[in-house]
């Protein structure tokens, strides 16, 4: 089936989520850039408590006029906040400042706390969502060792691990894992913060009559991730929703393929290694 805005991905919850997401990381005035967002088509937002916008993001919400039950927003607790009780109520406060009843995906945003605090953090996370508060509980930076940590607690497997994803970093045997485990792979720095200047990326962009973004994105959705670009700027905003009206070839895709530099091409705080 061809891939469109709209298209979702079913979750190992039994929820879909769309395929393509709208970061707002360093956006702490989101919700201009979100109100953007949801006119140019976007359906799914992702926050984080650490972001410190999850304020604005829920009065975007409002404000848009969508109904709430078509739209897919996340958040994440980082490690400093780790632990059962902390996690708990930190669920309640992302409610209270996003305004929301419910929230669709929260992740534990690292690995960073050590292996009793993950577990603590994790059980949280899990008794939120038997409460209703989350639809679905995922991981973010997980390596396959935090990854087995989970399922050897006999607990089930989260939904979704969100990574750094890019033609320079591809993480190839975290991202096999996790296709094996039926775990969903989001893909963060999806345009590796506009460094785009590469020449194969500039040659299939100017090959398809596409900027460098747009082959990035279309690339990480051929690859079956979820990318989630983020811009504060509305042409741009829009631009990166304009991915269903091409398509990379096999050709194309194995030079992208070719430029993995793995550990050595992240461009961000990338802890899938931590203890």
């Amino acid at each position: 089936m061809a891939l469109t805005l709209s298209s979702t991905v079913k979750l190992s919850s039994g929820y879909l989520m769309p395929l393509l997401g709208f970061g707002v990381y360093q956006n702490y005035d989101a919700k201009p850039s979100c109100l953007e967002a949801f006119k140019a088509g976007y359906r799914h937002v992702d926050s984080a408590q650490v972001y410190r916008n999850e304020t604005e993001v829920g009065e975007a919400v409002k404000q848009s006029g969508l109904d709430r039950k078509d739209l897919f927003i996340t958040t994440k607790c980082v490690s400093k906040t780790h632990g059962y009780e902390s996690t708990l109520k930190g669920v309640d406060e992302s409610l209270s400042k996003f305004g929301f009843d419910y929230i669709d995906l929260f992740l534990i945003h690292d690995p960073l706390s050590g292996p009793e605090k993950r577990i603590q953090t994790y059980k949280a996370l899990l008794e939120s969502q038997k409460a209703g508060k989350i639809r679905t509980v995922g991981v973010s930076n997980y390596g396959m060792k935090h990854l087995d940590e989970i399922k050897n607690a006999g607990l089930p497997m989260p939904a979704v691990n969100q990574i750094e994803l890019h033609p320079f970093c591809q993480q190839k045997p975290i991202v096999s894992y996790c296709n094996e485990h039926s775990i969903v792979v989001q893909a963060y720095c999806p345009i590796i913060r506009g460094k785009m200047d590469d020449p194969v990326i500039q040659q299939l962009a100017s090959k398809h009559g596409r900027d460098p973004a747009q082959v990035l994105l279309r690339w990480s959705l051929q690859r079956g991730f979820v990318p989630l670009p983020k811009s504060a700027t509305p042409s741009r905003i829009h631009s990166n929703t304009q991915l269903y009206d091409f398509s990379l070839s096999a050709d194309d895709m194995s030079k992208l393929d070719a430029l993995d530099k793995g550990k050595d091409g992240a461009i961000s705080w990338n802890p899938v290694d931590a203890p």
